[in-house]
């Protein structure tokens, strides 16, 4: 049990999956996604999720697993995680932490924060500001309340939701509760994040954006929008799905949509490498194969 666990996690399109999915392969693993959108059902394309040959090569946990209405919560996912790491290694493989969202990784490594919450407040803050209309409030009230918070999370609309309910429940800034918190690792991990120069990232979004596109992501974005993407809790977060819907009303042209989706994640990749840099210190800046990764992984 003491053994460590695999991780690789990056920027969305900078070749986590692949390596992952090589690495289980040669040292008998199982894949477990860290992608706060990949646990849609409804979303395969546009998340990019492993194809059905993919995970019949190798277990591939919390994919594919949320209707469109349920929450995406990193209290939820820390919990299923953990279960399953743990089933992993009770039969004797070796769970390898694969994905982009940076905030559900270091929850689940680190451990959430114990700051107080309060359930009621909490359904009363997602109601009144977790959308793209409230977000605009949401950015004023907490702006003028908590401007630490404001600027460290302003591109996150959940984590500004938390630190207003934590401000509301204390009076005190989160940002301030959490300085001089231990970061203190809850698992003994071998982690690599995937760190490519920017010109090579931006032709690898390129690259996908266009797959994804001519594998069927319109036809996907139509049917989730039918179904009510934009009005669900956390699954209308989805990028490029927007795009797409303005290119179904005729807004953009199909050039226009790739490069409007192009944009949109390199900008989202962007966030993640800020992300990365700052808030890992147990990860590996790799740029390597895998052959090379598994020798400097010590598993």
């Amino acid at each position: 049990m003491d053994k460590p666990l695999l991780v690789i996690a990056g920027a969305t399109a900078s070749g986590k999956s692949a390596l992952a999915l090589q690495a289980a392969l040669k040292l008998n693993g199982e894949i477990v996604s860290v992608d706060s959108m990949q646990l849609y059902a409804d979303l395969p394309i546009g998340t990019a999720q492993p194809s059905p040959e993919e995970k019949s090569q190798v277990p591939h946990h919390l994919v594919g697993i949320y209707d469109l209405q349920e929450r995406s919560e990193v209290f939820r996912f820390c919990s299923m995680a953990d279960k399953i790491i743990a089933d992993i290694r009770s039969r004797g493989k070796l769970p390898i932490l694969c994905g982009g969202t940076g905030l559900y990784l270091k929850a689940l490594l680190y451990g959430l924060d114990d700051l107080p919450g309060d359930r009621d407040l909490r359904r009363e803050l997602d109601e009144l500001y977790d959308s793209d209309a409230g977000e605009v409030l949401l950015h004023q009230r907490i702006a003028a309340l908590d401007p630490a918070a404001f600027e460290k999370w302003k591109l996150c609309r959940r984590r500004l939701i938390r630190a207003l309910e934590v401000f509301l429940l204390t009076g005190r800034s989160i940002v301030e509760l959490q300085q001089g918190r231990k970061n203190t690792l809850r698992y003994n991990v071998s982690a690599f994040i995937l760190d490519l120069a920017s010109d090579i990232l931006k032709e690898r979004i390129a690259k996908r954006a266009k797959q994804m596109l001519d594998s069927g992501w319109i036809e996907e974005a139509e049917n989730a929008i039918n179904r009510g993407l934009f009005s669900t809790p956390t699954a209308h977060q989805a990028l490029g799905y927007r795009q797409i819907a303005d290119y179904l009303d005729g807004k953009t042209g199909k050039d226009e949509l790739f490069q409007k989706i192009c944009t949109a994640t390199w900008q989202y990749a962007r966030r993640q490498r800020t992300w990365f840099r700052h808030q890992h210190p147990e990860a590996e800046k790799y740029t390597g194969g895998v052959e090379n990764l598994l020798l400097r992984a010590t598993l």
